[in-house]
């Protein structure tokens, strides 16, 4: 499945190491200004290449809209567009295009169609997201009057110990690894250079909080608000978790503490539902976390098997990011816009 969204959808198209990648936008309204700008700082943040915490891969993920937009705004046609991967090199990957790289895709992509584009991982590689980044700041500009969080909360062992409610979120984009907390951030940068210099990678978990959605948004049974943010989630590259509200935390607590209990106008005194009551948006802050695991390319020698079932010896070479966590940030908010925007014009047909 190429397409995600339901009235507001992204189908995408593209590998690593291909011409090009891209997508087409279909049910985004017509006479939306487009502050293309904001689209280009959005795919800055996610551009590999950017500091010294990344892929060396150098890309300038400038976005060429081809269809769709018409002096500015939106037509109500479908909105195609390309990028362009310009720094390819796919001879660090020849060593790959016969044996399969631990805990990648390549094993099961082969043995579900038979064959793979070992080239940077292919359909499979996390480039694909840049799409994912472009049609997310199209979402976000529909609904412009919710803000749309994401930040590092931890990277390895090091981890902030406090609510998103106590921290200055204007500091997110502050630092290389966009954690909110400077001196925390010091301590996530050296852990992630430690782990580089030993051929190794860290995982880590962003945090993200959304203000501003209104009350009703979601549906009660299959498409439930956090169901659709979790199943965005979980559909990024390396992410192995998801909690919302209290998530796991809430299992260890009485229903008497872990009631919101209601003040007016459906405010509610705490807030561990995260927003969503019985999948439902109820107009508190939503707030979730994503886990990220380790990055799979490790340059260190590890036990594999070949496509002929040879075991075999590998260390990964190339370029690949020893921390996928700081440049997945703007992936997690352009997921979580993508949702809410659906929602936003799914919520206008549920009554006159």
């Amino acid at each position: 499945m190429n397409t995600f969204g339901n009235l507001f959808r992204l189908t995408t198209f593209g590998e690593s190491h291909g011409s090009y990648i891209g997508g087409v936008i279909d049910g985004c309204p017509a006479g939306l200004k487009l502050d293309l700008n904001f689209i280009k700082k959005e795919l800055d943040r996610r551009r590999p290449g950017q500091s010294k915490i990344t892929t060396s891969r150098v890309e300038k993920d400038d976005v060429n809209f081809i269809s769709g937009i018409n002096q500015g705004k939106t037509t109500g046609a479908s909105i195609a567009f390309l990028i362009a991967n310009n720094d390819k090199k796919s001879s660090d990957y020849s060593q790959m295009e016969s044996s399969f790289r631990p805990s990648h895709a390549d094993f099961t992509y082969t043995k579900k169609y038979g064959l793979r584009d070992y080239r940077g991982g292919g359909r499979s590689s996390a480039r694909e997201t840049a799409n994912w980044v472009v049609a997310g700041s199209v979402a976000k500009q529909i609904i412009e009057n919710i803000d749309i969080t994401a930040y590092v909360s931890s990277i390895g062992a090091v981890e902030l110990k406090y609510s998103y409610k106590d921290l200055d979120l204007a500091m997110v984009n502050q630092n290389i690894v966009r954690c909110p907390d400077n001196e925390v951030a010091k301590r996530m940068i050296l852990n992630i250079n430690e782990a580089k210099s030993k051929g190794d990678t860290l995982g880590g978990v962003i945090s993200c909080v959304v203000r501003g959605v209104p009350k009703g948004w979601g549906e009660p049974i299959f498409n439930k608000l956090h169901a659709c943010l979790g199943k965005a989630m979980l559909s990024i590259n390396a992410v192995k978790g998801f909690e919302y509200g209290s998530g796991f935390s809430s299992t260890k607590m009485k229903g008497s503490e872990h009631n919101d209990s209601f003040l007016k106008d459906g405010v509610t005194k705490t807030n561990f539902s995260g927003g969503i009551q019985g999948g439902i948006s109820n107009g508190m802050d939503i707030y979730f976390n994503v886990a990220f695991k380790p990055t799979s390319s490790i340059n260190i020698i590890q036990d594999t098997i070949n496509d002929k079932n040879e075991n075999i010896k590998m260390s990964i070479n190339g370029r690949h990011d020893p921390c996928v966590v700081p440049r997945a940030v703007p992936v997690v908010e352009a997921m979580t816009a993508l949702v809410l925007t659906d929602f936003y014009l799914i919520n206008k047909t549920s009554k006159i």
